[in-house]
């Protein structure tokens, strides 16, 4: 089943968006510091975890793919000739 990449994207871009915000704003910086960091990062976690997600779920697309053609190889060398053709 393909990940959902759309909403792991936002999940983890919110995340780090937060994240940063909370963790510049302890360290003293500006608000417009801590805003620059965290849209850097927020844009960084998102395009990072697409390029992830896409390329997991051609991994697993793969893999239920050739899951499926092994299985019907299988089915039909195991069957051969008993499905009452005449040749």
């Amino acid at each position: 089943m393909p990940l959902n990449q759309k909403k792991l994207a936002m999940t983890a871009a919110v995340f780090a968006f937060f994240t940063t915000s909370i963790v510049a704003a302890f360290c003293r910086n500006s608000p417009f510091t801590c805003c620059k960091r965290s849209i850097i990062a927020m844009l960084v976690a998102y395009i990072f975890i697409t390029i992830a997600v896409r390329i997991i779920n051609a991994i697993l697309l793969d893999a239920i793919i050739s899951k499926q053609v092994n299985k019907t190889l299988d089915r039909f060398k195991g069957k051969g000739n008993s499905h009452g053709g005449t040749g």
